[in-house]
């Protein structure tokens, strides 16, 4: 049985039920993320993702078929994370201007919660395979465009003053913006809590637009 990740890769499975599929693969990836974090994708090994998740290396594999799988399904999850708060930030809100700061103020709140897994993608995701490593790139870059979107919508409101040929790089920079913060934490946590970073980093983005 493969089980299609929303347009992600299909990583085959021997269960059928569909809910224990995901409850399992949940706590992989927690064991995955601990893990990797901790001590590196490559001194890893499938037996102590396994005993860390709570159950036997062969139960393991009914789910995943090679630890580039689990490294693949963390990156996953943290790419879905990030899409889902930025996309409840901006269910409610007004104007494009508007939209833009909320969603940056809680991706960039995001990005300060999940400051280990950001750092692991960077560090590890160049261990997948090609296709794997094609499709997070997709997803990450699917991230700068949901900032694009709101962009446009603001210049056509009027609320945000660009050019539209500058759109594109003023997204990627909101989402490198939120990424500095866990490579550059050593030395912004002495200077800044995150909602003093967010403040400051929206007045530079407010002067732009």
């Amino acid at each position: 049985m493969n089980i299609a990740l929303k347009k992600g890769k299909n990583i085959p499975t021997q269960v059928k039920d569909a809910h224990l599929i995901e409850l399992r693969r949940q706590q992989i990836i927690d064991s995955g993320v601990k893990l990797f974090t901790k001590q590196g994708f490559h001194k890893t090994t499938t037996r102590q993702i396994a005993r860390n998740a709570g159950f036997s290396i062969g139960t393991l594999y009914e789910y995943i078929q090679s630890k580039e799988d689990v490294l693949y399904l963390v990156c996953d999850h943290i790419h879905r994370g990030v899409e889902e708060g930025v996309k409840r930030a901006i269910k409610n809100t007004g104007n494009g201007r508007e939209s833009l700061f909320e969603a940056i103020r809680e991706y960039y709140r995001i990005c300060d919660s999940m400051i280990d897994e950001i750092l692991l993608i960077y560090q590890e995701s160049k261990s997948l395979e090609k296709d794997a490593m094609r499709i997070v790139l997709n997803r990450d870059e699917k991230i700068s465009n949901m900032f694009e979107n709101i962009i446009k919508r603001g210049i056509d409101d009027g609320s945000i003053n660009l050019q539209p040929s500058s759109t594109k790089i003023l997204a990627h920079n909101i989402t490198v913006i939120g990424h500095m913060w866990t490579f550059r934490r050593w030395f912004l946590l002495r200077n800044y809590d995150i909602e003093e970073y967010i403040d400051d980093q929206l007045q530079l983005i407010a002067t732009a637009i």
